[in-house]
């Protein structure tokens, strides 16, 4: 009740200071006010909606949906959206409560129709103890859907949906620019499978810092052999015998790299370095793209750019 009655305090001071501004919540009454919780789901909507919306992201570029708290900004502009874009699975975990507390509008899951999959699809997961299950935040099912473009083709067409049916008149223009846009992200499948195909399907083993590549690895034939945290979230933590374990299965499996998220703290930073000491030898620590694009003029700044990106270090890791 108390965090219900704080959103409420926030909002309020959120619209005050909008009002102290001279801004309206949304800039022109001709257009659809869409929020997007992540810069993921907003370069992806804003391919769709074009010029014909007025497009809010809450979680900015380089901060972490996981653990990402809204101001009273963030709150009076969900407050305020005539449609609001979340993933599902409670990937936006700090957000959503506020989202389900104050949106007016239609909120709607980009990630609607995509069958999840189970939490720790993968060998490190039989060695996971009952409490570090029940601290899971996402027992329902894996929320890293961008991470396969054509998980992000099934996106496209519930965004075209969801607009379309707001903003009738801009339905046709809406359908066309999905249309456009999941040419590209065929086009990004079809590179994916060429680099992919570079690296001999015995050696495609990969270790991340948090289960965040299940959908990718399912689709491109990788596998997954553990993860520093394991769990979907990288908010969490490892113990120094679940650290052990999985460098034991990383030394069996002749696994030479570790792909950690350019938005994990320092805390994943320092487990990482932990897990690869305890490996010993040659052990990369490489750098993905997660739950965030890059920096304007930076490779992986739009959402095909982030996955080529993404697609390019895994390869090359690998091949080293």
């Amino acid at each position: 009740m108390r965090k219900f009655w704080y959103i409420i305090f926030l909002l309020v001071i959120g619209l005050i200071l909008l009002a102290a501004c001279g801004a309206e919540p949304q800039q022109d009454n001709s257009k659809l006010a869409v929020v997007a919780t992540t810069s993921i789901i907003g370069d992806v909507v804003a391919n769709i909606g074009g010029d014909m919306i007025e497009l809010t992201v809450i979680v900015g570029i380089g901060q972490n949906p996981h653990s990402f708290e809204p101001t009273p900004k963030d709150l009076a502009a969900i407050e305020t959206a005539d449609v609001v874009f979340i993933n599902g699975l409670d990937l936006e975990e700090m957000l959503v409560e506020a989202i389900d507390d104050i949106a007016t509008g239609v909120v709607a899951s980009v990630s609607i129709g995509i069958d999840p999959l189970p939490f720790g699809d993968d060998q490190y997961a039989d060695h996971r103890d009952d409490e570090q299950e029940e601290e899971d935040n996402h027992t329902a099912g894996d929320p890293h859907f961008w991470v396969d473009p054509n998980n992000v083709i099934v996106w496209v067409e519930n965004i075209a949906r969801v607009l379309s049916e707001a903003d009738p008149v801009n339905a046709v223009g809406f359908n066309e620019n999905a249309a456009a846009y999941s040419v590209e992200l065929n086009a990004l499948d079809a590179y994916i499978r060429q680099q992919t195909a570079q690296i001999p399907e015995e050696e495609r083993k990969i270790v991340t810092d948090h289960h965040s590549l299940g959908y990718f690895a399912e689709e491109y034939g990788y596998q997954i052999i553990g993860a520093v945290i394991p769990s979907t979230s990288d908010t969490g933590g490892a113990s120094a015998g679940e650290v052990a374990e999985l460098a034991g299965l990383m030394k069996a499996e002749d696994v030479r790299a570790i792909f950690i998220g350019e938005t994990a703290g320092q805390g994943m930073q320092n487990l990482a370095e932990a897990l690869a000491e305890e490996v010993g030898g040659a052990v990369q620590i490489i750098t993905l793209l997660t739950g965030s694009l890059a920096e304007a003029g930076e490779p992986g700044d739009t959402y095909l750019g982030y996955l080529r990106y993404n697609t390019d270090q895994i390869v090359a890791g690998l091949a080293n």
